[in-house]
């Protein structure tokens, strides 16, 4: 990959309704090493209301990342109502994100470290561009396919990295892949085949699995590695829409965020191509110990993509030590000794 002015710097996290955030960010540490809590934020949901039947909500949500890179896990509870789960049992291919991919090292490691905490585990299998994979699902459902890692931030204990990409179910391929391409700039295919996939149920679907053709810029591009995301539709079509009927924040993977650089310019792009933001919240947003300018938009199947520039991070909580990043070139990544600072706010046991 070359290296050019991005608008996308990768996958920021991934957003995860559950019904208690400590006890799944409990969870997902103990067995991902999702330890690092970037923020812990108590508030009400007061911009989202085109996806919360108009309606403010308190929420409580913590942003957990691995520091051995890759995305974060936003975890994500509704404190003013119960969270509602699909009233049918999703499946590959159902239209949304119905898996999340975490960055592993070594494959096979990984598949006995999970295997060693009791979790069922799917057999090792090869993806079409003959990489390893492995799925298993958390206790509250969530699907996780475990690939081979492309880029690494720091060394670790977990044989797996945070998040390296999203599957995501589709009704028109060509149309997804061009907002895809066209709009966050995933415009290297990796494979596109269609067949049956044993993974991927005993039902025939194309598969596409898209990356950025030039290697991502921006402040934490190094941290959050190279985002990729995998498009499934059914052959058969049928595909249910996940959250047909139920608010952002309900239960399962309730967005995907890219980390941006240039909002201004991401807003314009969007507009050009058709799919303009429906949420924006302008200036920059207090997220507790975090702030930064965040909207959102819409694939051509309603799935909720957030997009965030940072403006304020806490780097050294302990030392009240944050970084402001309004007055940086947007483009330059952090240096890495700076970003590892963010270690020393990890959970252990």
């Amino acid at each position: 990959m070359s290296s050019t002015k991005t608008l996308i710097s990768g996958i920021q996290q991934v957003g995860i309704g559950v019904r208690n955030a400590d006890t799944a960010f409990d969870w997902y540490r103990r067995h991902f090493g999702m330890d690092v809590p970037v923020f812990k934020d108590a508030s009400v949901a007061e911009l989202m209301l085109p996806y919360t039947g108009g309606k403010p909500w308190e929420r409580y949500a913590i942003l957990a990342l691995n520091m051995q890179g890759g995305g974060g896990f936003e975890i994500w509870q509704y404190t003013g109502r119960e969270p509602q789960p699909a009233n049918f049992n999703i499946q590959v291919g159902d239209l949304g994100i119905f898996g999340i991919m975490m960055k592993c090292r070594n494959v096979e490691a990984a598949h006995q470290s999970i295997k060693s905490f009791g979790i069922e585990v799917s057999q090792l299998f090869k993806a079409p561009d003959g990489s390893q994979r492995f799925y298993m699902n958390d206790p509250y459902g969530n699907r996780f396919t475990f690939c081979e890692g492309i880029s690494w931030f720091s060394s670790g204990k977990h044989s797996n990295g945070g998040v390296s990409g999203v599957q995501i179910g589709v009704s028109d391929m060509e149309r997804s892949v061009r907002f895809y391409s066209d709009v966050l700039g995933l415009n290297q295919v990796v494979y596109d085949q269609s067949g049956v996939f044993p993974e991927l149920g005993n039902q025939e679907v194309r598969r596409v699995l898209l990356r950025p053709s030039v290697t991502p810029g921006g402040a934490f591009s190094r941290l959050l590695g190279v985002p990729q995301v995998e498009l499934v539709q059914l052959s058969a079509g049928g595909g249910k829409k996940i959250y047909e009927n139920r608010f952002w924040g309900d239960l399962g993977y309730i967005h995907v965020c890219f980390d941006v650089n240039d909002m201004k310019s991401l807003e314009a792009r969007c507009a050009e191509k058709g799919s303009p933001f429906t949420v924006n919240s302008g200036n920059s947003f207090d997220m507790g110990e975090a702030a930064g300018q965040f909207a959102y938009n819409e694939d051509p199947d309603g799935t909720l993509i957030e997009y965030v520039q940072t403006h304020k991070l806490p780097i050294l909580k302990k030392l009240g030590w944050y970084l402001d990043l309004r007055k940086r070139d947007h483009n330059k990544p952090l240096p890495d000794w700076m970003l590892a600072t963010m270690k020393f706010s990890r959970v252990k046991d």
